[in-house]
């Protein structure tokens, strides 16, 4: 998707922004930033509608980072200090965290100061760098809010405000939030929305709250389009044997990094758990881990130290990782609009990818719904395990390839590692192995009078004591037990013991 149009500096972008970008090897402008950088320089406010994976984030990045003032320009000291004077609203913390990463590095060698907000963790960090004075705030709409409400977040010299994906944001209930955004800030200030679909309370709130917005649209009219460099597969599976194709899959040829999309959190987690029991680089990535545990998931698997992530859909609009070879949807998506989302995470930048789609029988009407939105040519997927021959061919796997390649642990290990509890087996633990029989003594009475033993034995009580004979007032005087009383033939009532 690059292109031999102009570059960075012939659309007039500051040469320290263009050194900066060149560092990491950014040289050429995508359509989205051809389209949008003339226009968004300028002040204008502006619509930009283009896929996911696109390069839509340089396209607002750069000029929220041109046309904020560093400390070193001349007019800084004339700026309220320390008060933000740029907005990037993003409906996830992923997607918060990826922005402000490459805002960061637009603006790294002017010096401005960028501040990411969202829930999860503690106020103190952000409260603290706020009072310490930001030059632009990255953050989710809750966490926004929240600032703002504790009068810590000042909106009111803010002279550009963008919303990324915010089709997104309307799809999690944060338009309230977005609305309320925009009223803490001047009505001077520059909007710029960027969404992949535009919905009509978008379209509404756009016509609200900004002024002759510029629309912009790249690359395709259909908002729906998926993109042209991803090799897509969509196959009818069962369900207990998806993991054993995921674990073959991840041995084909030219498999880098993988993405697992659950339907559930609970899913994700099994799936990750499964993974990791075949011998593979899995971790999973969902709402009920802590943020600390999902930003630190995100940085492995960036790094290259986790292999596959299995995530849900909430964490789909955020994940922009390079290197992202194959896309895995564990389970068919609820609507286009996701399956797009989806599969967006390959094949970005220009990069090609490979889609996978796993279909169960029970969701085949809901896929060829997906199918029909999106004119694909996979309206009858084939029936697929995990020994076809076309599922091999497709994606490249060697022959003979099996989905481990470390060997299953013990059944009962699985069963106490599931459990929570340990092996109680010998050795395994402080506590000791539960003996499989225990020694009793019983004693047989009659009438409330112990009873010797068949065997002739005496029994505990007619033991003699310690150093002479037992006598009849030395004997150890029986427990009170509860008699029940049955009446024979004559109608009299005979004692019986209750062991008896």
């Amino acid at each position: 998707m690059s292109n031999t149009g102009p570059t960075f500096r012939e659309l007039g972008v500051l040469p320290e922004i263009c050194d900066a970008l060149e560092s990491k090897g950014i040289t050429t402008p995508f359509a989205i930033q051809e389209m949008t950088l003339s226009i968004a320089l300028m002040g204008t406010d502006l619509i930009g509608q283009a896929r996911t994976g696109t390069g839509k984030t340089l396209a607002f990045g750069i000029p929220v980072v041109q046309r904020s003032v560093a400390p070193k320009d001349p007019d800084y000291s004339e700026l309220p200090q320390g008060k933000p004077q740029a907005l990037i609203v993003a409906p996830t913390r992923e997607l918060a965290l990826q922005v402000s990463a490459d805002v960061e590095l637009a603006g790294s060698l002017r010096g401005l100061r960028v501040l990411t907000v969202y829930g999860g963790v503690g106020y103190d960090t952000q409260l603290d760098t706020l009072e310490s004075g930001v030059d632009i705030v990255v953050g989710t709409p809750g966490r926004l809010i929240d600032l703002a409400n504790r009068r810590a977040l000042d909106l009111s010299h803010v002279h550009a405000l963008v919303l990324d994906e915010a089709d997104e944001m309307l799809d999690l209930g944060f338009l309230p939030d977005v609305e309320k955004l925009l009223r803490l800030t001047p009505e001077t200030r520059q909007t710029m929305l960027f969404s992949a679909t535009m919905p009509g309370p978008i379209v509404a709130m756009a016509r609200t709250y900004m002024r002759h917005p510029m629309n912009i649209r790249a690359e395709s009219s259909y908002e729906n389009a998926t993109v042209p460099a991803t090799a897509q597969f969509v196959y009818q599976a069962h369900d207990l044997d998806k993991p054993e194709m995921i674990g073959r899959l991840l041995q084909a040829e030219d498999v880098d990094k993988v993405i697992v999309f659950a339907r559930t959190k609970r899913q994700a987690q099994r799936v990750a758990d499964d993974l990791a029991d075949r011998g593979f680089n899995a971790a999973p990535l969902h709402g009920d881990m802590q943020q600390v545990a999902r930003e630190k998931v995100m940085s492995r698997f960036r790094e290259g130290k986790v292999q596959v992530l299995v995530a849900t859909d909430v964490a789909a609009r955020g994940i922009d990782v390079t290197s992202v070879s194959h896309v895995v949807n564990y389970t068919t998506p609820d609507d286009e609009k996701t399956y797009v989302h989806r599969i967006g995470r390959t094949g970005r930048a220009g990069a090609s990818g490979v889609a996978v789609t796993l279909v169960d029988w029970a969701d085949l009407h809901k896929w060829k719904m997906i199918n029909k939105a999106l004119d694909l040519p996979f309206d009858d997927p084939p029936e697929t395990y995990s020994s076809s021959e076309h599922f091999f061919h497709d994606m490249g796997i060697p022959k003979g390839t099996k989905g481990r390649i470390k060997a299953a642990r013990p059944a009962e290990s699985q069963r106490s590692e599931r459990s929570g509890r340990p092996d109680r087996g010998e050795g395994s633990g402080d506590r000791p192995a539960r003996k499989s029989s225990r020694p009793r003594t019983r004693t047989r009475s009659r009438g409330g009078q112990v009873v010797a033993e068949a065997s002739g034995s005496a029994t505990p009580a007619e033991q003699p004591a310690e150093g002479g004979t037992a006598t009849e007032g030395e004997k150890k005087p029986s427990r009170n037990r509860r008699r029940r009383r049955r009446s024979g033939g004559s109608g009299e009532s005979a004692p019986v013991s209750a062991d008896a």
